[in-house]
């Protein structure tokens, strides 16, 4: 980082600016938020889906669009 060329007087100011600095906001259509979470019955025995397809792959393309490590 380079030096500083002014003198901080508002601490807290300050530091909710550098948190701020790293904020993501993301807006979801409504369509895309109704259709989230999966609804249809499952297929056999097991545990059925909690996600659908749609939200797994946008979910993979912010990471991959802002090369996001899997887990943070």
């Amino acid at each position: 980082m380079a030096k500083q060329k002014f003198k901080i007087t508002n601490w807290p100011a300050y530091n909710n600016a550098l948190r701020q600095r790293g904020s993501l906001t993301v807006w979801l259509d409504e369509s895309a938020i109704s259709a989230w979470t999966d609804r249809s019955q499952p297929e056999g025995r097991g545990r059925p889906l909690h996600y659908t397809d749609m939200a797994i792959t946008t979910v993979l393309m912010i990471k991959r669009v802002f090369n996001l490590p899997l887990r943070a």
